[in-house]
């Protein structure tokens, strides 16, 4: 197939493809497994504690934020190895540093938020 859909065919043709043998894997999987299911293997299972009382538990939002300031670091060294590999090419030195020092102004203006509103003190 050529032109402008014969692509878009080749996609679908391969994303169904992966589909297929993707649920495969679980139906070929599903018939071989033993299935003996027992009381004590259908009860909730964490850790290796028994399940007692209610299942619901309160999390403090400290771990939360942690985890925004882990993606935040996270994506500033996701962007710091392209930039570097562009910063070495003739002709992008001055508009990739002035790129990264705006990102890292960004960075760091997130880090003095999260300092001010004193979210970077473990208690």
């Amino acid at each position: 197939m050529s032109g402008y859909f014969g692509s878009y065919v080749v996609v679908v043709v391969l994303f169904l493809v992966g589909v297929a043998i993707f649920t495969g894997g679980l139906f070929v999987n599903r018939m071989l497994r033993p299935s003996r299911p027992t009381p004590e293997k259908l009860t909730t299972y964490e850790c290796g504690v028994d399940p007692v009382g209610e299942g619901w538990a309160q999390s403090q939002i400290r771990y939360y934020v942690f985890t925004y300031l882990y993606v935040v670091f996270a994506v500033d060294a996701v962007f710091l190895f392209p930039w570097a590999t562009v910063f070495a090419a003739p002709g992008y030195g001055m508009t990739t540093l002035v790129e990264m020092f705006v990102f890292l102004a960004f960075i760091a203006l997130g880090i003095l938020y999260a300092w001010r509103k004193r979210v970077l003190g473990w208690t």
